[in-house]
């Protein structure tokens, strides 16, 4: 066990932005939400984070019950209905809050990136005094378009994979090393590499401590803006950049 290592991040969003990237990423209709398949999604990365030692905000788990309770409500039998039967309402749908409350969160991202597009617009076109430029200092950064979810996601893939990997007999050593030691030797590594390197090459040992500690080590570098992920398309591998001045 890695207790010692427990860190709260404040890179996770809440449990919508969660919930909206498993809709996005595996291209649910938000008006029709599949509540067994989203709560097992979610489920999954719930316990991902857990795996990996991270204090969990109690509203993750509130969302965690909640999709529990409608997805259990969903599963009880519904009266058959005769002829003769007719409702005066219809019956209300348990998904029908949970579904606005995505709704109206989409909105607001979508304002917030539309203004944050505005303010950084805004900010190129501003008139200035001439002022001498350095030609390295003018080099623009590539954009990220991966995200804390879906290095969840690969971290996902690689304690499974190492699971399986695993002799039954076979004693793991415990890699025991500090946070800030870990973060300077992925930025070693990530010197090495400037086209980016593949997420899991950045596990090279079995031992659950060390995958916890590279593990949060990468997200204080995302953190502190030194590194970033990225991933073309929904299940090509995650690969992660140092950011170049």
């Amino acid at each position: 066990m890695v207790k010692h290592y427990q860190v709260n991040l404040d890179v996770f969003e809440g449990p919508l932005d969660l919930l909206l990237h498993l809709i996005n990423r595996y291209e649910i209709d938000i008006y029709d939400l599949p509540v067994a398949q989203v709560t097992k999604q979610y489920m999954e990365f719930i316990h991902t984070m857990q795996e990996l030692e991270l204090n969990i905000a109690s509203e993750y788990l509130v969302m965690a019950a909640t999709l529990l309770q409608i997805k259990s409500t969903m599963l009880l039998p519904h009266p058959e209905l005769d002829d003769d039967y007719t409702y005066e309402e219809e019956e209300e749908d348990p998904r029908e809050a949970l579904i606005e409350r995505l709704i109206e969160y989409r909105k607001y991202k979508e304002v917030a990136s539309d203004l944050k597009e505005r303010a950084d617009d805004s900010k190129e076109s501003y008139t200035r005094p001439p002022e001498k430029v350095s030609v390295e200092a003018a080099v623009v950064p590539m954009n990220e378009t991966g995200s804390i979810y879906d290095m969840l996601a690969a971290m996902q893939k690689v304690f499974e994979r190492k699971k399986w990997q695993q002799p039954m007999t076979r004693t793991i050593e415990k890699v025991d090393i500090p946070i800030k030691k870990r973060m300077e030797q992925v930025l070693d590594v990530l010197n090495e590499y400037p086209d980016g390197i593949i997420f899991d090459e950045l596990f090279p040992y079995p031992s659950k401590s060390h995958m916890v500690i590279t593990f949060i080590a990468m997200l204080e570098l995302m953190k502190e803006r030194q590194i970033y992920c990225e991933q073309q398309s929904t299940f090509d591998a995650l690969k992660i950049y140092k950011w170049r001045s």
